[in-house]
C-alpha cells in the first residue's frame, strides 16, 4: 500500500435402536458429522466449538448468529481493528524498511515483495492477537486460537498478494498519465481481484493441512468476492497517502496524505488510517444494500 515517494476468512429411520451397538455406530456419525460442520463462510469471528458426544471436556455455549444489520457493521469494525488497519501498518513499515535500510528502488520487485509481506504480516499479527486478546480478556471459551490461527494465515496469505501488487500497479497507472481518480479506481479493482486471486489460491493449497480452511466452492467463491470488493477498496484509499502526484486532484490528500516532513511513525499510522477508511467506506456500503444473507459477514 504507499508512499513510493514518502516513506513513504437425520438419522436414516426415525425409530430409535434400541441395539447398544447400533447406539454406538450412530454415536460415531454423530460425533463426525459434528465435528465436520463448520459453518461454511470465511470466519473473522470466533466460531462455537463442538465437541464429540461424551466428551468429558466443557462445551462452550452456542453463540446466535444473525444476518441483522448491526451484526454486518460490528463484524465490519472488529475486521477493520484486527486487520485492515494493521495491514497499512504493516505495509508502510515495510516500505521504509524496504528502502531505507535494505536499498531497494521503489520500482523494484524486491520493494514490490517486502511491501506486501509487511501487509501480510500485519494481518497475521493483528487478527491472532486481536483474539487472542478478546479470549484472554472477555473469558470468551469459543474462542478456538487454533481456527483462528488457520483463519489469520488464509488471510494474509491473500494479503500479501494484493499488498505486493499496490506499488507496481501504482506505478504503471501513474505512468499512463491517468486522473488521480482512475488511478484510484484502477487500485480498487487491481488489488482487490489480487487479493480474491490470493484467497482462492490460498484456500487450494491450504485446506489440505488444515482442518478449519474450506477448500474452494461456489459458496465461499460468493462471500470471498464480495470482502475482495472491500479490501479493494482500502488499497485505493491507501493511493491517497501519495502526496505527490496531482495533489490538486487528490480528494484524500487532507485526511491521509503522507508528506516528505510527517515523521515514519506518523507515516505508517496515516497508512493504516486510510486504508481502514476505504474498507469502511466500502463494506459500510455493501452493508447497506446487500440483501441478508449475501455477504461474508453475515454469519451464515
Amino acid at each position: 500500500m504507499a508512499v513510493a515517494r514518502q516513506q513513504n476468512i437425520r438419522l436414516m429411520s426415525s425409530i430409535a435402536p434400541s441395539d447398544k451397538s447400533i447406539q454406538s455406530t450412530t454415536s460415531i456419525s454423530n460425533t463426525k458429522r459434528e465435528i465436520h460442520s463448520d459453518p461454511t463462510r470465511l470466519q473473522y469471528a470466533a466460531q462455537p466449538m463442538y465437541y464429540p458426544d461424551h466428551s468429558t471436556a466443557k462445551e462452550a455455549p452456542q453463540e446466535e448468529t444473525s444476518s441483522g444489520m448491526m451484526d454486518r457493521f460490528k463484524i465490519t469494525a472488529e475486521v477493520t481493528i484486527s486487520k485492515i488497519f494493521p495491514a497499512g501498518l504493516g505495509w508502510q513499515s515495510s516500505s521504509i524498511v524496504a528502502e531505507e535500510y535494505l536499498g531497494y528502488a521503489p520500482d523494484t520487485v524486491a520493494f514490490a515483495l517486502t511491501t506486501g509481506l509487511g501487509d501480510a504480516i500485519g494481518v497475521m499479527a493483528g487478527h491472532c492477537a486481536y483474539f487472542a486478546a478478546k479470549k484472554s480478556i472477555v473469558g470468551n471459551e469459543s474462542i478456538n486460537m487454533e481456527r483462528e490461527t488457520q483463519t489469520g494465515l488464509l488471510l494474509a496469505s491473500a494479503a500479501f498478494c494484493s499488498g505486493t501488487a499496490w506499488q507496481p500497479l501504482v506505478d504503471v497507472l501513474q505512468a499512463s498519465d491517468l486522473s488521480f481518480a482512475q488511478v484510484f479506481v484502477g487500485t480498487w479493482v487491481g488489488c482487490g481481484t489480487a487479493f480474491y486471486l490470493g484467497l482462492r489460491g490460498a484456500r487450494t493449497i491450504l485446506s489440505g493441512p488444515c482442518r478449519y480452511i474450506q477448500e474452494p466452492t461456489y459458496e465461499n467463491s460468493t462471500t470471498d468476492k464480495s470482502l475482495s470488493v472491500a479490501i479493494g477498496g482500502a488499497t485505493g484509499f491507501f493511493v491517497g497517502t501519495d502526496t505527490a502526484y496531482l495533489p490538486t486532484q487528490n480528494f484524500l490528500i487532507n485526511a491521509v496524505g503522507i508528506h516528505d516532513t510527517t515523521p515514519a511513525l506518523a507515516g505508517c499510522i496515516i497508512a493504516g488510517t486510510s486504508t481502514s477508511l476505504g474498507f469502511v467506506s466500502a463494506q459500510g456500503t455493501l452493508n447497506a444494500i446487500y440483501p441478508s444473507g449475501k455477504l461474508w459477514n453475515d454469519g451464515k
